[in-house]
């Protein structure tokens, strides 16, 4: 068995895939909002002034627009994943010049490190979109089912899938 489909990791990939498609449903709406969510294996929850009612509506979309095999919405440009190798490739690429390098000489180095965080950073934008495609989300849901979706406080709503 793959590491993706250990169960609760598929799990959580199905639930990062329909909240990035829900957020995508109420963008539509909400559009002068932000919204942000955070999933994990039993569900997910969403951040932003909206209402449960909206919520439900854009969970029942975005489920239905998945299954139909719109699994482009199970990517959102804002993804924390997106961010991550954003920050990460550009890091790691900038750190290579300085490798067995004699601290004497690592200012000398600057001009060639800030051209690998360059490369680093352009390599980093269809990166992101691709991990979120083949390692942090699965459009397809499978038997996943909404089970509840409760409003925690305001500006929280916790989105509980099996």
């Amino acid at each position: 068995m793959k590491i993706l489909e250990f169960p609760t990791y598929l799990a959580t990939r199905r639930n990062h895939a329909l909240e990035h498609a829900t957020i995508h449903m109420l963008a539509r709406k909400y559009a002068d909002k932000n919204l942000a969510g955070h999933s994990n294996p039993t569900g997910f929850f969403l951040f932003g002034d909206m209402s449960t009612e909206d919520i439900r509506t854009a969970v029942n979309e975005a489920m239905s627009r998945l299954r139909a095999g719109e699994s482009d919405l199970a990517i959102h440009p804002g993804c924390g994943t997106n961010l991550a190798t954003s920050m990460v490739l550009p890091m790691t690429f900038a750190s290579v010049p300085f490798q067995g390098t004699r601290s004497n000489r690592r200012l000398l180095l600057l001009p060639v490190a800030l051209m690998f965080a360059v490369l680093g950073y352009v390599l980093s934008k269809p990166l992101g979109p691709w991990l979120q495609r083949n390692v942090t989300t699965e459009a397809d849901l499978g038997n996943l089912q909404v089970q509840e979706i409760i409003p925690i406080r305001n500006g929280v709503h916790r989105i509980i899938t099996k």
